[in-house]
């Protein structure tokens, strides 16, 4: 009863260790290709986030410029300026290479990335420069008609609008080197950018100032909440960057409707 074991129970019970070896091996490798998998697709999904940011945000903004910039022959719109061409011209890089640099990323050409770089710093100069003499200018042909028009208000709205875009892409710059802040910052950049364009489409339904703002807003939540579901938490960049913008637009537009205001631009520009 308490002998030695048999060959046969001996090699029966090495057999049932095997088995269960087998099956243990299988299951850890089973999980660990399935672990893989979920990582590789969570990877993707992150990757990937941000190229259809991009690309959303230039479809609003084609969407938004088409019936006076894109479209225009089609609209019948006026004849554009030189420097109205220009300014579109840049603009419309600076979106394409937006899209172009989250595609860099994604197939790993990083160095490429940040030669590139170099090239949307001094193109997102252009379009800020662009932008504010072309508001500039506008305010003082309004002002040489004796007319106080819709660019008396939108000087202050358009000169914080630029300055937020040139903030958010001075600190990509300056946190190039830390990948989660650098690319948030520069989608902060990019949807700051949509704020003319938003308001157009907007105003082919409603010429109130709210459903703008709100419309704008939403462009900024919808990127907010998909990096937070992806990522299972609010990135400090939208939750400082998101509020920043908010306020300074709200700001600029409380203090554009004051006696103050306009005060300030007619004595300016006479």
């Amino acid at each position: 009863m308490y002998g030695r074991p048999t060959y046969q129970e001996f090699a029966r019970s090495a057999f049932n260790q095997r088995r269960q070896l087998s099956k243990l091996s299988g299951e850890c490798i089973t999980q660990d290709i399935l672990r893989s998998a979920h990582m590789e697709l969570q990877r993707e999904l992150t990757r990937s986030e941000y190229r259809w940011i991009a690309v959303g945000a230039a479809v609003i903004a084609v969407a938004g410029f088409a019936r006076t910039y894109y479209l225009r022959s089609l609209f019948h719109g006026p004849a554009l300026s030189p420097l109205v061409q220009v300014h579109g011209a840049a603009m419309t890089l600076w979106c394409i290479g937006f899209i172009f640099q989250t595609w860099l990323i994604e197939a790993g050409r990083v160095r490429l990335h940040m030669r590139l770089g170099a090239f949307m710093a001094v193109l997102a100069a252009i379009v800020v420069v662009l932008g504010e003499v072309l508001t500039l200018d506008g305010v003082a042909r309004e002002s040489r008609l004796h007319q106080i028009g819709r660019l008396h208000f939108l000087l202050g709205i358009n000169t914080v609008n630029l300055l937020l875009f040139a903030g958010f892409v001075v600190l990509g710059i300056v946190y190039r080197r830390r990948p989660d802040l650098h690319k948030r910052l520069m989608v902060l950049a990019a949807l700051t950018l949509l704020a003319p364009a938003v308001a157009r489409i907007v105003l082919l339904f409603t010429r109130k100032p709210l459903p703008q703002f709100l419309a704008f807003y939403a462009c900024f939540l919808l990127c907010v909440l998909i990096d937070t579901l992806r990522h299972r938490r609010l990135h400090p960049a939208f939750a400082i960057g998101v509020p920043v913008v908010v306020v300074a637009f709200h700001v600029s537009y409380l203090v554009v409707q004051t006696p103050a205001w306009m005060k300030v631009v007619t004595a300016h520009f006479g």
